[in-house]
């Protein structure tokens, strides 16, 4: 990829505070999802432990656990060594994936939308949701940036951001008692279809590695792996 995945992924899921170390974004969202908060190391911070000391501060202070996205450009070399060192975990390897847009893409009549519905926004934290309520730094994050919508008959939602040539694929989540059915390649084909119209020729996405099942459909939709990253995670409010 000619930019940067984690500048692509932190500029269309945007955290609603990040404070920059030197280098280093700490990101909080009120602990709704891992991405939106954690550190992403751009750059060289100096001194490492010292950096790691601030962050783990930061996070403690909010009472969450501090983590890491690592990925092949972060910084500075061997930080995943030292996090591994001091007793960090690795959780949730992930892998990028990347197609040309060519389409047409047939999608059989799902619409995309500017904002998100109720009914999106139901099924999405349904699936994906980490807590009984939907707090309102959810929907906070998915509508931080233009993005389109789509929603297959209420049972399957997607997300997908424009970004220049780029078009970044999101929140695909399909209800458990509706896989299988064809939905989450509809509403696949149907942010591609949206995102070509916009002016995008690429499309990128991400998939945590173990989930065989979505990898294999995006496969078959021409994606292939171009990049990975894992986080590092260290609860230190736990103990």
């Amino acid at each position: 990829m000619d930019r940067r995945l984690d500048e692509l992924v932190a500029e269309a899921w945007p955290a609603p505070f990040a404070q920059d170390i030197g280098g280093w974004w700490l990101r909080h969202a009120d602990g709704v999802t891992k991405r939106a908060n954690s550190v992403l190391p751009m750059d060289d911070p100096g001194d490492v432990d010292v950096a790691i000391g601030r962050a783990e501060r930061f996070y403690t202070a909010l009472g969450l656990p501090t983590v890491f996205l690592m990925d092949a450009q972060a910084r500075p070399e061997g930080l995943d060594g030292v996090l591994a060192g001091r007793g960090y975990e690795l959780v949730e390897p992930t892998i990028a994936m990347t197609a040309d847009l060519s389409g047409p893409y047939e999608h059989e009549g799902v619409d995309v939308l500017d904002a998100p519905s109720r009914e999106w926004l139901d099924r999405w934290w349904s699936v994906d949701g980490r807590r009984d309520h939907r707090p309102p730094v959810a929907e906070k994050i998915l509508t931080g940036v233009s993005a389109g919508y789509a929603c297959a008959d209420g049972l399957a939602v997607g997300r997908g951001v424009p970004q220049g040539e780029w078009l970044g694929v999101y929140a695909m989540a399909v209800a458990p008692d509706a896989r299988r059915r064809g939905l989450g390649r509809r509403v696949l084909r149907a942010l591609l279809g949206w995102g070509s119209e916009r002016g995008c020729t690429r499309a990128y996405l991400v998939v945590v590695e173990r989930n065989a099942a979505a990898r294999a459909l995006y496969e078959s939709e021409g994606f292939v792996p171009a990049a990975a990253y894992h986080y590092r995670v260290r609860d230190i409010t736990a103990r």
